[in-house]
């Protein structure tokens, strides 16, 4: 089989979103079919609706930092589903990716034809299966785990992790994962395990009590990030520099923008911290860090940024920061987002901050029609460009002290990535 074949087998699976079945049930047979690889090695599982993906990657780096042997599991991917799968900080290659999934492959079309299986397993139980077995044969150390939705049915929640770690959670889901911040807070609490630490983030009021009940049903005395906190904190455009002050003080580069990645930071330093890494160690991963697709830019003349946004949280931090560091500029905004996001809410943070809007769609099914979110949403320069190709056109002809974001969804970002980073 090639790479492209188990592309397109994986994506003949469905939406990742639209076609999941949560639940454990499949992903545990499957697991154990393989030869139960989530037992090998030491996990981190980062579970939240905004951050995880940073604070997932700045452990990596550290831990990497330190010496060891990681591995690295995120969703979406931005171009290649390689991404998703990382060991010792890169991508792994085609010819792996093609060996993990027909080991997975045929595991499951042999539980298929023993009746163990009734479904072959969805995309996301496919891929995460096939991190554990390229973690497990690879001789990985340590692996961070990003939930991919929610947490307690989530395919990822078949390990018992070294520790827990839950970034911010927000409205976001809500048709998997309820319509209550308390609901889905019990949903990301789904991870924790008796008898292993967890690390929480700042959260709001509603989802402290939901956390703090969670954490106490599973006997465990959560840390919490507050701990620590920022001084002599200096924020640019790319990324900040600050103390961290708790226990003792570590000076922090930051490199990920976005006042959010203060939080970010301090919340993988507070789990760093719990695992025992050495603080240069933790200094040098975090300077390291990169996670593309955020804040990202990846054009100049005009400039050309790259924010993946997708939820109203995320479009609230991306207009402190174009307030911030681009009110001086005019601002072009390419937007396009999925169906089962809360489009009027983040249309409406982000127009107001443009002189230019060009919505547009990603090459997905799930993607909203551009003259849905112009109906959506009023504003003065509003155009439609079927295509993000055609939209990046159009903001091409923008001046060359102009700014242009493009956002709304890490889909389209990473279509727009394919298009401009060579």
């Amino acid at each position: 089989m090639t790479y492209p074949d188990s592309v397109r087998f994986l994506y003949a699976l469905g939406n990742e979103v639209r076609s999941s079945r949560l639940g454990l049930e499949r992903m545990t047979v499957l697991i154990e079919a393989l030869g139960s690889p989530h037992r090998v090695g030491r996990f981190i599982h980062v579970a939240g609706t905004n951050g995880k993906g940073s604070v997932a990657a700045m452990i990596d780096a550290a831990l990497r930092a330190a010496g060891l042997r990681t591995g690295l599991y995120t969703s979406p991917h931005l171009v290649e589903p390689t991404e998703r799968i990382r060991i010792g900080g890169r991508s792994v290659g085609m010819e792996q990716f093609v060996w993990a999934f027909e080991q997975v492959h045929q595991a499951a079309e042999q539980l298929l034809r023993e009746g163990r299986l009734e479904h072959h397993p969805t995309y996301f139980e496919t891929v995460t299966a096939m991190a554990f077995v390229l973690f497990r044969a690879q001789a990985v150390k340590s692996a961070v785990l990003e939930v991919g939705l929610g947490g307690r049915l989530d395919a990822t929640n078949v390990v018992t992790p070294r520790l827990c770690v839950i970034t911010p959670i927000d409205f976001d889901h809500e048709a998997f994962l309820g319509k209550s911040l308390e609901a889905i807070a019990a949903e990301k609490a789904g991870i924790l395990k008796p008898g292993v630490p967890a690390v929480f983030a700042a959260q709001r009021p509603e989802v402290v009590a939901t956390l703090e009940r969670a954490a106490a049903a599973a006997g465990i005395e959560p840390v919490w990030t507050s701990r620590w906190r920022a001084e002599e904190v200096a924020l640019q455009a790319d990324g900040s520099r600050f103390v961290a002050a708790g226990p003792r003080r570590i000076r922090l580069d930051c490199p990920l923008a976005g006042e959010h990645q203060i939080a970010n930071t301090l919340t993988a330093l507070t789990a760093l911290d719990c695992l025992g890494v050495p603080d240069d160690a933790i200094r040098d991963g975090i300077r390291q860090t990169c996670w593309p697709g955020r804040l990202e830019r990846v054009s100049t003349g005009p400039d050309i940024l790259l924010d993946g946004a997708h939820n109203p949280a995320g479009a609230h931090a991306l207009a402190a920061h174009i307030t911030r560091f681009y009110s001086g500029r005019k601002v072009w905004l390419i937007y396009g987002a999925m169906r089962d996001k809360a489009v009027a809410e983040m249309s409406a943070i982000l127009f107001p901050l443009a002189a230019q809007v060009i919505v547009t769609a990603s090459d997905q099914p799930r993607a909203v029609r551009p003259e849905l979110i112009r109906d959506l949403v009023s504003h003065p320069r509003l155009r439609i460009a079927p295509r993000l190709a055609e939209a990046l056109e159009m903001a091409r002809q923008a001046p060359p002290q102009d700014v242009v974001f493009v956002t709304g969804s890490l889909f389209l970002v990473g279509e727009a990535r394919a298009l401009l980073v060579q």
